[in-house]
C-alpha cells in the first residue's frame, strides 16, 4: 500500500481555526514535512498545527523553502526549484514506504501557498502519487471577521494581492476593484500609506495583525501603524463602499 500526500491548510495563526478535517488528517499522518522560511529556523505552520494536534511520535521534517517571488511566465529561481525538488524527493520516499505525509501550510493552500508547487514537482517524480488538498481558513477571511467588515457584497469586485508587488501594480488594483486585500503587509506599510493617501483611500483601510490571536491588533487609522514592528500575520482590507 502506498501513502498519501496531504497539503493541509492550518489557518492564519490561531490553532482554534484549524478545521476538524485538517486536525484529523494531521493526527493520522505519521510524517509531517513542515515549511520554514529560514534555514534552521522555526516553522510557524508547525507551531499552529502542534497547538491543535498532539505531535508526539510524529516524524517531523523541517524543510527550508526560500521566500522568493515566483512570477507567472518566468522560470523560478534555481534555489526555489531545488527546495521543491528536495521536498518532493523526501515525500516520495515516505509514500513509497506506505507512510502518509502531511505538509501543514499557513492559511488556505489555494492562496499563494508553496504546497501546490510541491505537488506539481512531486508528480513529475511520481505521476501516480496520491495527493489531497485540505482547505483552511484564510488570512483574508480571518481579517474580515476580526474587523467586522465584509469583503464584498452584491456586485462588488474583490482582489487579493501580496503587498510586495510594485507600487504601480498596487495602484492599479486600488483603482480597478471595489475591495482590495493586501497580504504580507508587515514590511510594505511605509509604501502603502502614501499610496492610499494619494488615492484618497486612507479612511477606507483597516489593518489587522494576528487575527483572532490573543494579541490581535486592529488599526482603523493605518497611519498609526507605520512605526510599529508588525508581525508577518498582518493583512489590510481596503473597501471603498
Amino acid at each position: 500500500m502506498k501513502g498519501t500526500f496531504y497539503v493541509v491548510g492550518v489557518g492564519p495563526g490561531d490553532p482554534e481555526l484549524l478545521t476538524l478535517k485538517a486536525a484529523r488528517i494531521l493526527a493520522k499522518s505519521p510524517v509531517w514535512l513542515v515549511p520554514a522560511a529560514k534555514k534552521n529556523g522555526r516553522s510557524t505552520a508547525l507551531e499552529i498545527a502542534g497547538g491543535a494536534v498532539d505531535s508526539t511520535g510524529k516524524k517531523i521534517i523541517t524543510h527550508h523553502f526560500p521566500m522568493q517571488k515566483v512570477y507567472g511566465g518566468q522560470p523560478p529561481e534555481p534555489l526555489v526549484v531545488a527546495a521543491w525538488e528536495q521536498a518532493a524527493a523526501l515525500i516520495n520516499e515516505h509514500l513509497r514506504a506506505g507512510r502518509d505525509v502531511a505538509l501543514p501550510t499557513l492559511g488556505d493552500p489555494a492562496l499563494y501557498s508553496t504546497g501546490f508547487y510541491v505537488c506539481e514537482t512531486m508528480l513529475a517524480y511520481n505521476p501516480k502519487a496520491g495527493i489531497n488538498i485540505i482547505s483552511g481558513v484564510s488570512a483574508v477571511g480571518a481579517a474580515s471577521a476580526a474587523a467586522g467588515i465584509p469583503l464584498c457584497l452584491g456586485d462588488e469586485r474583490l482582489m487579493v494581492i501580496p503587498a510586495v508587488f510594485a507600487d504601480n501594480y498596487l495602484r492599479q488594483a486600488l483603482r480597478d476593484f471595489d475591495t482590495v486585500v493586501f497580504m504580507k503587509v508587515h514590511k510594505a506599510l511605509p509604501r502603502l500609506v502614501p499610496l492610499l493617501e494619494e488615492l484618497g483611500l486612507l479612511d477606507m483601510a483597516v489593518l489587522v495583525e494576528r487575527a483572532d490571536m490573543a494579541d490581535q491588533r486592529i488599526w482603523r487609522d493605518v497611519r498609526a501603524a507605520r512605526d510599529e514592528k508588525l508581525h508577518y500575520f498582518s493583512t489590510m482590507i481596503v473597501r471603498k463602499k
